[in-house]
C-alpha cells in the first residue's frame, strides 16, 4: 500500500467513476484530498448526468479510508470559480502535491453504440463541440490555476485521466471525431505538460483505466460492484442485457486508483514523465491489485 500520509492532493472530477476511484484510493494511503466537481447536496448544483453521486459522498469515503476528504463543488469550465478553488488551497494547505484531471461529463453526449460512428457532417455540433469543452478545455483551465501551487517545490505529480492509451488511440477510430480528439488531447497534455513541468522538478502521466465499471455502467447491467459478475450470465431474468466476454476483464474504479498512488508514493516517478500508460501496466509495475485482488487488463 503506498504510503501519501501529509501529502495534498486534489482531484479535479471526483464525484464519480475513475475520480472517486482515484480520490477513494489516494485517502487509503493517507493523503488529504480535495474532491470537486459540480454535484452536491450542500449547494444547488449538478452535472450533465443529474445523477445522484455527490462531492460530499466522494470525500467522505476517502475519510472513511484513512485520509482527509474536503469536498469543494467547482464547475472547471468557470475560470474564476477554478481561479478561487486555487486561491483558497494556497490559503488551506499551502501546497498541492499532486493533481488529477479527470474531468470529463460527456458520457450522455457521446451517446451509446447505437450514435457512435456518426460521420462529422451528420453529428450534433454543438454537442461535439461541448465534448471538447468537457473533457479538453476544462484540464487546460485547471492547470492554468492549479499548476503554480504544484511547481511551487520539486517532486509535484500531474495526472491527466483518458481512455485509451497513445499507442491504442493512434491506430484507431474512437466512437466520433470529437471523441476521438478529446481522448487523444488529454494523453498529448500528459506530454506537453510533463515538458514543461520537467525544469520544476514535476512529472506528467497519461493514465487509462481499462472497461471501468462506473455507477452507470453497473446501472446498464442492473449489477453493483458486489455482483457484477453476474452481468456475464447468459439469459438473464427481467430482460435484463448479458455484457460481453471482454467484461470479466473490467475493474473497479479503485484499480486505476490505486495506479495514481502508487505513482505518487514512488520517489522515482520522473521515469514516468511524458508516458502514457494503463492502470494494468502500472499494476505489473507496483504490485497493486484491483479490490477483488486481481490484476485486470482488459486492453490485452
Amino acid at each position: 500500500m503506498a504510503d501519501l500520509r501529509n501529502r495534498v492532493a486534489l482531484v479535479a472530477g471526483a464525484t464519480r467513476g475513475a475520480g472517486r476511484g482515484i480520490a477513494a484510493a489516494l485517502g487509503e494511503a493517507g493523503a488529504t484530498v480535495i474532491c470537486t466537481g459540480r454535484s452536491s447536496w450542500e449547494r444547488d448544483g449538478h452535472s450533465d448526468y443529474d445523477r445522484p453521486e455527490t462531492i460530499e459522498e466522494t470525500a467522505a469515503l476517502v475519510t472513511s479510508l484513512g485520509g482527509t476528504g474536503v469536498p469543494r463543488q467547482v464547475d472547471h469550465l468557470d475560470h474564476e470559480q477554478v481561479r478561487v478553488l486555487a486561491e483558497r488551497v494556497r490559503r488551506e494547505h499551502g501546497r498541492l502535491d499532486v493533481l488529477v484531471n479527470d474531468i470529463w461529463g460527456a458520457e450522455r453526449l457521446k451517446g451509446g453504440p447505437a450514435d457512435w460512428n456518426t460521420p462529422i457532417w451528420e453529428h450534433d455540433l454543438d454537442a461535439g463541440l461541448r465534448i471538447l469543452r468537457l473533457g479538453v478545455e476544462t484540464h487546460l483551465v485547471t492547470s492554468h490555476y492549479l499548476l503554480p501551487l504544484l511547481v511551487s517545490q520539486p517532486g509535484g505529480l500531474l495526472v491527466e485521466v483518458t481512455d485509451g492509451t497513445l499507442e491504442y488511440n493512434a491506430s484507431r477510430y474512437r466512437i466520433s471525431v470529437f471523441y476521438d480528439l478529446a481522448k487523444a488531447s488529454v494523453n498529448r497534455l500528459a506530454f506537453s505538460q510533463g515538458h514543461e513541468l520537467a525544469a520544476h522538478g514535476g512529472t506528467a502521466v497519461a493514465i487509462t483505466p481499462g472497461w471501468l465499471r462506473s455507477e452507470m455502467m453497473l446501472d446498464n447491467y442492473g449489477v453493483t460492484e458486489a455482483t457484477w459478475r453476474t452481468a456475464l450470465v447468459p439469459d438473464r431474468p427481467d430482460g435484463l442485457p448479458t455484457a460481453p466476454p471482454p467484461f470479466a476483464q473490467s475493474e473497479s474504479p479503485r484499480y486505476v486508483g490505486r495506479a495514481v498512488a502508487a505513482l505518487a508514493a514512488d520517489p522515482e516517478r520522473a521515469r514516468w514523465n511524458q508516458r502514457s500508460v494503463s492502470s494494468a501496466e502500472l499494476a505489473r509495475e507496483y504490485g497493486f491489485t484491483d479490490l477483488d485482488g486481481s490484476q485486470p487488463n482488459s486492453w490485452a
